[in-house]
């Protein structure tokens, strides 16, 4: 049986998505509930920062790459057993590529296939009542969804919160917190978002941080309520790509850590083995799998050691010679001279 579950979605990119679905991913497992974290589109770095705030790993969903079966089939994979499922959007809550109906990979279709009620969060920084107009039209927008409440970010002060629940009234659409404007809580950031979880000093304490400061200006009970029945049915008809090779090699490390945790476990379920390496730590690929697969990271942050990790690159220059290399994204890049 599945869950319950909602879409913490907003207006752009850096309007507070992340802080709020991680602040009630963390409160809610504090209290004792089994959480299922979802993350939309193609992102390797907040589903790491989900799986710490949970306690359990999370998923990728993309309505684009993901035909509807393997939806459904990754779905019920990720969230069974768990208590609620909270869903991070990307982007804006309407951005995707053009498609067919349901298909762009947006947040919104990715809510609607799942049957989930969307939590609006609103960077109300620099306006007012004019935040009521944006959720007014965003509530308008797609007549597929239900925005069932708004959380406002940034807020100024008592007054600018008074102004824009007045505002918002009488559009009907709950206001279930006001999160005041601070830098106390923010995560640290680089190119591309966040520093990768594995790298962020004092983890813990910073995700407990920021459940108490969710905690403190949002109704969490209020917030459960919401969250609906997912409507999905389960399938027998998903179709994944089979393991590239029996015996996987797989770069793992700090600067090689863009693997979807479901890729590995469809791998394995059907049959692959995985043998993990530290290119970081001078180690060679085990040259008695079939295949190398160098993922995606940020070897550009740890260049001068990859240079000098000379058993690696010779190791890898040996397994080459006669067994094939998969490089992608920044794994790619460490395949070139420079």
């Amino acid at each position: 049986m599945l869950p319950p579950g909602l879409m913490i979605a907003a207006p752009r990119s850096g309007g507070g998505k992340t802080t709020l679905s991680l602040g009630v991913m963390r409160a809610f497992t504090r209290s004792g509930l089994r959480v299922a974290p979802v993350k939309c589109g193609p992102d390797y770095i907040d589903p790491a920062f989900h799986a710490a705030a949970c306690g359990r790993p999370g998923v990728n969903l993309d309505s684009w790459a993901m035909d509807p079966a393997q939806l459904q089939a990754l779905t019920h994979r990720a969230i069974g057993g768990a208590d609620i499922a909270i869903g991070e959007g990307l982007m804006g809550l309407f951005d995707g590529v053009p498609a067919e109906p349901g298909r762009s990979g947006s947040t919104a279709d990715t809510a609607v296939a799942l049957g989930w009620p969307i939590i609006l969060v609103l960077d109300v920084s620099g306006q007012s009542q004019s935040a009521a107009a944006i959720l007014a039209g965003f509530a308008a927008f797609d007549p597929r969804l239900r925005i069932a409440a708004v959380v406002l970010n940034r807020v100024g002060s008592p007054r600018h919160e008074r102004l824009i629940r007045a505002a918002m009234a009488p559009l009907g659409i709950p206001v279930l917190g006001a999160l005041p404007r601070t830098a106390a809580v923010a995560l640290p950031e680089r190119h591309l978002g966040l520093v990768q979880a594995g790298e962020t000093e004092q983890l813990r304490e910073r995700l407990d941080a920021l459940a108490d400061f969710v905690s403190a200006h949002l109704d969490l009970a209020a917030l459960r309520a919401l969250a609906t029945p997912t409507q999905l049915p389960q399938t027998d008809g998903a179709v994944f790509l089979a393991p590239p090779a029996q015996r996987i090699a797989l770069a793992q490390d700090a600067a090689f850590s863009f693997v979807y945790p479901h890729l590995l476990s469809l791998w394995r379920a059907q049959g692959a083995e995985i043998y993990p390496f530290s290119p970081l730590a001078d180690a060679a690929p085990d040259a008695t799998c079939d295949m190398v697969w160098l993922p995606g990271g940020y070897p550009e942050l740890h260049a001068a050691r990859l240079a000098a990790a000379t058993h690696f690159q010779e190791g890898l220059r040996r397994f080459a010679a006669t067994k094939p290399v998969h490089g992608e994204c920044g794994g790619y890049m460490v395949l070139g001279e420079a």
